[in-house]
């Protein structure tokens, strides 16, 4: 996407949740990443005109876009969370010790991170909101289902679109005014 001219990546999807303050449903803006479950983006011989070997990472989701994301949903009246996320491998549902294990490492959701470590490679600007489909497994008496993350996204589709388009709307205009 970056090759192709964009200049802002925004991550978007439906994830488990491991903070018990979110409910399913929930929109929760990405502050930052765990990623040490997973192989990195960047292994192998770095492409220098991608961005360089190590790349900064002390500010992947850029905090200019969090702030038009903030005021956004503070202006269409929708609750958002913020939080951390965790990348594991997946793609099948976490035992509880493993929910119990991403919730002591300071994890709130569950998904991605690789796409956000390979776009600050490049240098694009990273955001991200995730619907909080579900909370994990052992942190509530109920059985996770591939359904319940359905239902759940399908409930709150709506909200999620305005939400997103309207924060794309505010991006657009905030890098025209400031020459990005």
């Amino acid at each position: 996407m970056k090759l192709m001219g964009a200049k802002v990546l925004f991550l978007t999807n439906a994830a488990g949740g491991l903070n018990y303050d979110f409910s399913p449903g929930d929109f929760m803006m990405i502050t930052d990443h765990i990623m040490n479950f997973v192989p990195s983006p960047l292994i192998g011989p770095n492409i220098d005109r991608l961005g360089p070997r190590f790349p900064d990472m002390s500010e992947v989701y850029k905090k200019d876009l969090q702030e038009i994301i903030r005021n956004t949903a503070k202006d269409l009246g929708i609750r958002l969370q913020e939080g951390v996320y965790i990348q594991l491998t997946g793609p099948n549902f976490e035992t509880p010790q493993e929910v119990k294990m991403c919730r002591i490492l300071g994890a709130d959701g569950m998904s991605t991170a690789a796409e956000a470590v390979a776009a600050n490679h490049m240098g694009m600007k990273v955001c991200g909101i995730s619907c909080i489909s579900n909370l994990g497994c052992g942190m509530t008496d109920q059985p996770l289902s591939h359904e319940e993350v359905q239902e759940t996204a399908d409930r709150v589709a709506v909200q999620f679109k305005k939400l997103i388009t309207a924060a794309i709307v505010h991006i657009y205009k905030a890098m025209q005014e400031s020459g990005a």
